[in-house]
């Protein structure tokens, strides 16, 4: 239980949060959206060869659990847009230090799985 009667739903913080953004697609979005508020289709051509239907999941994800904000403005055709909240916001100098490990090692884990 937390100070303020919170009680958690997950045994164990660390894996509860780690499960939700260590999906296939989620740092990906996260990071793309550190540049600044996308539309869909935005978000869908930066990140590549995402489908839409796991670009739209993986969304709704982070919009759920507080990193992502979704913003429809009411025009024909509606406009949808998103954007990281100060939640996904604090989230970027730990996923920009991951980066750079991973960027540093790739060529090594890279070697280590070709042996």
């Amino acid at each position: 239980m937390h100070d303020d009667g919170f009680v958690f739903q997950q045994p164990c913080p660390i894996r509860d949060v780690l499960d939700r953004i260590g999906d296939q697609w989620s740092l990906l979005i996260l990071q793309t959206l550190s540049h600044g508020t996308l539309r869909f289709n935005e978000l869908m051509r930066a990140l590549g060869d995402v489908s839409k239907q796991m670009l739209s999941k993986t969304l709704k994800r982070l919009e759920q659990d507080g990193f992502v904000q979704r913003t429809v403005y009411a025009q024909v055709p509606p406009r949808v847009e998103y954007a990281l909240t100060d939640l996904g916001r604090s989230f970027l100098e730990p996923l920009g230090i991951l980066t750079e490990w991973a960027e540093r090692n790739h060529r090594t884990i890279v070697e280590a799985r070709n042996r």
